[in-house]
């Protein structure tokens, strides 16, 4: 079930609130709770495994934050610390790079001439464990550090980690963010309708944005990269920019929209990312949670930039290293991590006052610089990207060819042109300013409205596509 479906918006979300607005505060929690598990339970009820794992996820964690929370010594609070940080990891690792890891000891197996061959495991990966495992292992560490108390209550911890508006994608809630609120919250009719507000606003971004936008991407896919145009290949990147920008930007705006309709707010996943001068300020304002975690609980650990500019680099490298690697077991995820810590580490060693003292060559820079990054992320084959790459400078072809004249990205240009201008406009901080400045009046009501009822239109007619961060 996915925020942008009809069974979502009209069967489980209204009957969900009511009783939620309904029962006495005390009971609230448990509502959520329960609710959150029948939630999880129906959308992997095909491998109900999966649902057994995630209360596993939710008891082992509340105990282990107990004997953590209990140990006065500092030695035993580490050793709980590490048992923690183990079984989440070894699931983690289990269904989401056992296959990899496996697949390559084999090639290594066969380059040495070594007769032996490992059979792959290749589970099907289980619906937002990579988003409740760091959420886990953020509260275990959290309250190894004593920077919060452990949760004495399991329906106030099990809450916390199945949230449904950020339990699939995000935005990685940590504990101490929302302790406060988890104990007592106050919700006000000002609340839900912000919160019913920032919902609308994230499915057009979903259903109206990037679906469409997405369609030319597919599009270039069904064509095959070896029979499209340099200019239809530079066309289908931008889109696949946009689209998984209005994909997960959507998501997390209707994550956060639903979680204000309960009480909570949820921290910000993006601020305008593709207005930044530079990568650096780009990654500070994409996906924000996820930098934050890796910032908090790998980066900081390590030293930080504490210890000179050479160990920085290096915590800098182990970060990037295993964002590439968190977003899937595949190499071009590793490629494209180490690409970025490139990158920034250029940009770091003085690129990056020039950008920001030359604010247009910043942005010539960024929208050169954003699709191809995005290139090896969106193309999970090494091959394909090369051919990618080779039709994005064909000058790097064998026969040095320039596939100007095909005449394709003219058709594909006019079809998605409308969908590709809303795309850039909105990408922009202009239509938020715009909305502030009239967000009550009846005009922005009304297109609120019309927004919602035309993604309504569009999820009858099919447009219901899965977010693009529910494979992560």
């Amino acid at each position: 079930m996915v925020f942008s479906s009809l069974e979502f918006v009209f069967l489980f979300l209204p009957v969900f609130l009511v009783i939620y607005y309904i029962v006495p505060g005390r009971w609230k929690n448990l509502w959520l709770f329960m609710g959150s598990l029948g939630f999880y339970f129906y959308g992997v009820r095909d491998t109900p495994f999966y649902f057994v794992l995630l209360v596993l996820s939710i008891l082992v964690n509340y105990q282990i934050g107990i004997q953590i929370g209990r140990c006065r010594i500092r030695r035993f609070r580490k050793r709980w610390l590490v048992y923690g940080v183990i079984y989440n990891l070894f699931w983690l690792i289990l269904f989401k790079y056992a296959g990899f890891l496996i697949q390559n000891l084999n090639l290594l197996l066969n380059m040495l001439k070594i007769p032996v061959k490992w059979p792959v495991i290749a589970p099907v990966l289980p619906v937002g464990i990579s988003f409740y495992t760091f959420q886990a292992i953020s509260y275990l560490a959290d309250v190894y550090r004593k920077t919060v108390p452990c949760e004495r209550s399991l329906v106030g911890f099990g809450m916390y980690i199945t949230m449904f508006p950020q339990l699939i994608a995000g935005p990685i809630v940590t504990y101490s963010s929302v302790r406060r609120q988890i104990g007592r919250r106050r919700i006000t009719f000002q609340a839900i309708e912000d919160g019913l507000r920032e919902f609308t606003i994230g499915l057009g971004c979903k259903v109206l944005l990037a679906n469409r936008i997405g369609g030319l991407w597919s599009d270039v896919r069904t064509i095959g990269y070896d029979s499209i145009s340099t200019p239809l290949a530079w066309l289908g990147l931008a889109a696949f920019s946009l689209q998984i920008y209005f994909d997960f930007c959507g998501y997390s705006l209707m994550a956060k929209g639903l979680g204000s309709m309960m009480g909570f707010q949820f921290p910000d996943n993006f601020h305008h990312p593709y207005m930044s001068l530079s990568m650096t300020e780009f990654w500070r304002r994409w996906h924000m949670t996820l930098g934050s975690w890796f910032r908090e609980y790998v980066y900081i650990p390590l030293g930080g930039n504490r210890r000179g500019p050479l160990l920085a680099f290096r915590n800098l490298l182990a970060v990037w290293f295993l964002t590439g690697f968190w977003h899937g077991a595949s190499w071009n995820f590793i490629i494209w991590g180490l690409l970025l810590f490139f990158i920034l580490s250029v940009e770091r060693l003085g690129l990056i006052r020039i950008l920001e003292r030359w604010r247009m060559a910043g942005h010539l820079y960024m929208a050169f610089m954003i699709p191809l990054t995005w290139l090896v992320f969106a193309v999970t084959d090494i091959r394909q990207i090369i051919l990618y790459f080779q039709r994005l400078f064909p000058v790097f072809a064998r026969q040095q060819r320039f596939f100007y004249f095909s005449g394709d990205y003219v058709k594909y240009a006019r079809l998605y042109a409308v969908s590709l201008a809303a795309g850039l406009l909105f990408m922009t901080d202009i239509p938020i300013r715009i909305y502030a400045r009239f967000k009550y009046s009846m005009i922005t009501a009304a297109a609120l409205l019309g927004i919602f009822w035309l993604c309504v239109y569009c999820m009858r007619m099919g447009m219901d596509d899965p977010f693009l961060y529910f494979r992560f």
